[in-house]
């Protein structure tokens, strides 16, 4: 199978290239490695998959020094004449698009980087799907779209149209687009709504990684709504297992071949029980400074996965004290990143 992982060079991205290029699949990289957060993280991450930072080129892909089933490229999905030149040359089989603008928070200061990445971007995705047959296209959605939702847990059947953040509303559109390309142009398309992925190689801006180096270092930590919040936080492995499941299985046919389902730990878990796997970990207590909840958050994120389970057997099974763990390991040997 050969497949083209977008965001390759992002937290799910990366893990994504590593499993389906040590699978056998012929792999194709794509990143546009933006300054949202410290590209070095980015980077390493590339170098993690065997590119070195010096070998990175817009101009074309390079090859992988430890997969020689993988490639790279850096560029952009607003580049539609780069994307569709690329869908040409290299006939995918499969597209996985992870490549975003992340953030709810952000997306209150900076609008139009969400729409062009997003919507624009995901567009070209579509486009190139849409001129250049694939097999299945499979796209990273959020639990964000839920919004205002108070019924908890989340299903896929709630109704999904009171977002509180740009984010979650070009998510959501992103799902309305597919839907529709997927029932004009006979697209099999899956659509998967993460519910907070944490681990080792996670993204900085994220509690995870912010409240594992504060709490290691001895700074303060800000806990958002006095603590009274409840995340799905699901372990990246667990993402990666139920993502490739769902990759390896296209949409069955009928009127639309299109799916979206629900991708979490099915287990809300409080903040300040996260909070203290990582004491646990770290073998001391975090400073907290309590505080109101910030906009564009919600106080809950649970994820309903039994659609997930009975169509394909899906059960996340990592704790959290050993997902926490994991983590912890990692940050010792690679904290030069976040300094």
């Amino acid at each position: 199978m050969k497949i083209l992982v977008t965001g390759a060079a992002g937290f799910i991205g990366f893990y994504t290239v590593k499993y389906f290029a040590e699978r056998g699949d012929d792999v194709v990289g794509l990143d546009n490695i933006n300054d949202y957060y410290d590209v070095e993280l980015k980077y390493a991450r590339v170098a993690a998959t065997g590119l070195e930072k010096s070998k990175i080129t817009e101009r074309e892909l390079v090859a992988s020094t430890l997969y020689s089933n993988y490639r790279f490229i850096k560029a952009d999905l607003t580049d539609k004449a780069r994307i569709d030149s690329l869908f040409q040359a290299e006939k995918f089989d499969v597209v996985c698009n992870l490549a975003a603008q992340a953030g709810v928070r952000y997306s209150i200061e900076n609008p139009y980087a969400y729409v062009n990445s997003n919507i624009l971007g995901f567009l070209n995705i579509l486009e190139a799907c849409r001129h250049f047959p694939v097999k299945h296209l499979v796209y990273a959605s959020s639990s964000s779209v839920y919004g205002l939702n108070e019924k908890t847990p989340y299903s896929e059947e709630d109704k999904v149209d009171s977002p509180v953040s740009l984010y979650a509303a070009t998510k959501r559109a992103d799902e309305l687009m597919a839907h529709s390309y997927a029932k004009l142009y006979n697209i099999p398309s899956t659509g998967l709504r993460f519910f907070t992925v944490y681990g080792p190689w996670g993204r900085p801006d994220m509690a995870p990684i912010m409240f594992m180096k504060a709490v290691i270092h001895g700074e303060p930590i800000k806990v958002f709504n006095y603590g009274k919040l409840y995340r799905d936080f699901t372990y990246i492995d667990d993402i990666i297992e139920g993502m490739a499941t769902v990759i390896n299985s296209t949409p069955p046919s009928g009127t639309v071949p299109q799916k979206i389902y629900n991708i979490g730990n099915n287990k809300p878990v409080a903040l300040m029980d996260f909070i203290r796997a990582i004491e646990k970990s770290a073998g001391r207590e975090a400073i907290k400074i309590m505080t109101d909840m910030q906009p564009g958050d919600v106080y809950q994120t649970y994820a309903d996965t039994s659609a997930l389970e009975r169509d394909f057997g899906y059960k996340p099974h990592t704790s959290i004290q050993e997902g926490i763990n994991n983590l912890y390991n990692w940050f010792l040997k690679y904290s030069q990143l976040f300094y």
